[in-house]
């Protein structure tokens, strides 16, 4: 079993960056794939991003492409994702997520993880 935990959120302005960090923590290696999700107040989490541990394909969800990017260090046990060019919108609790092994199910779908972190709060101001 892994248990993400989330760190680096923070408070930016419009326009600047942030680098989240995820400490997988347990059996890092049983480890299929890492994801980013996010929720704001009232809104359902949504996914941001994810990456197979292995071989380091990537998946985004389209309004972060070209400004965020999703990288890991596995031996650190760790999973980063920079966040460029941010905008209000980004404003979120940012959480962390694991898939033990590989399914058909997509990257995109919250369900098909099974450990997360505890979030970070991450708050762009106009």
């Amino acid at each position: 079993q892994v248990q993400p935990v989330e760190s680096g959120g923070g408070l930016v302005q419009a326009g600047g960056s942030l680098r989240l960090s995820c400490a997988a923590s347990g059996r890092a290696f049983s480890t299929y794939m890492m994801g980013w999700f996010r929720q704001a107040p009232g809104k359902e989490r949504e996914f941001v991003a994810a990456i197979i541990r292995s071989t380091g394909s990537t998946y985004y969800t389209d309004s972060v492409k070209g400004r965020f990017t999703i990288s890991r260090d596995n031996a650190k046990n760790t999973v980063y994702l920079q966040m460029n060019s941010l905008k209000p919108e980004d404003t979120a609790v940012y959480y962390c997520a694991a898939r033990n092994f590989w399914t058909r199910v997509e990257p995109t779908t919250a369900d098909g993880y099974d450990q997360w972190g505890q979030g970070t709060q991450v708050t762009v101001s106009s």
